[in-house]
């Protein structure tokens, strides 16, 4: 307490008065800029949570109109959900890398709904990576949408979905998986638990479409993930998959 009310406290409190009188504003103006930087990742969030919620909740060709139309929403999008996803103990795009960088042999690889595509900017010196996404954010990304992507027929090792299943026509996102990858090839998806209605029904509804279940990892209270190997060509549509993943639809404030 000395030292607060010692010459170096007065010259300190004198000093910030003789700005205040310098600059009388000065203290309202830093109040707010606090309040507006508040304000204004309040209006940040609110605007991610409505782009997420349309996302989820319109087909794939209307997604990719939209950001074709106004190409600042996609990054407006992937500025939130890179905060969303920060916060989480995992990010499971980075369980894909690891799986990728411990494979010895080279593998071409479509990254579906890739984001900023981090996992091309990591392993394209290992592997070829053919990134998809609604817009051409960066250098490694084609813009599509990604139900029809620009590969022939079984031209990849491995598909991978990280929470990229967002269109209420996700179905056809997996059949063009079934289509570029080669038979045995695999198909790795993550997806946000919580979407997930039933994980029986999830998996059986892919396997309809020409994959068998490898392996399921439902230890993360975050996300699950699934690898499946194709088998087959996709030949039916199968059942119904209109309650398979729940859209993420966020309560009115």
């Amino acid at each position: 307490m000395s030292e607060a009310i010692g010459s170096s406290g007065t010259d300190s409190v004198r000093t910030y008065a003789q700005d205040i009188a310098e600059n009388p504003r000065q203290a309202d103006n830093q109040g707010m800029s606090k309040l507006q930087q508040k304000m204004q990742q309040k209006l940040k969030g609110a605007r991610f949570r409505w782009i997420n919620e349309t996302l989820y909740t319109t087909t794939g060709t209307k997604a990719y109109d939209m950001m074709r139309n106004d190409p600042k929403i996609f990054e407006e999008y992937h500025q939130g959900f890179t905060s969303q996803v920060e916060k989480w103990p995992v990010n499971p795009i980075d369980v894909f890398i690891k799986q990728l960088e411990m494979s010895k042999k080279r593998l071409v690889v479509a990254d579906m709904g890739c984001g900023e595509a981090k996992l091309a900017a990591t392993v394209s010196n290992q592997h070829k990576v053919h990134s998809f996404d609604l817009v051409a954010y960066n250098k490694y990304i084609t813009a599509c949408n990604i139900a029809k992507v620009p590969l022939k027929n079984g031209a990849v090792d491995v598909v991978i979905f990280c929470l990229a299943l967002m269109g209420t026509d996700f179905i056809k996102f997996i059949r063009e998986a079934n289509r570029i990858l080669r038979t045995g090839g695999e198909l790795k998806i993550a997806e946000v638990v919580s979407r997930i209605s039933n994980i029986d029904t999830f998996v059986s509804a892919l396997e309809n479409q020409g994959f068998k279940l490898a392996r399921k990892d439902t230890s993360n209270k975050m996300f699950a993930v699934f690898q499946l190997t194709k088998v087959s060509e996709t030949a039916f549509l199968g059942a119904s998959t209109e309650n398979l993943l729940k859209p993420c639809i966020y309560k009115r404030r």
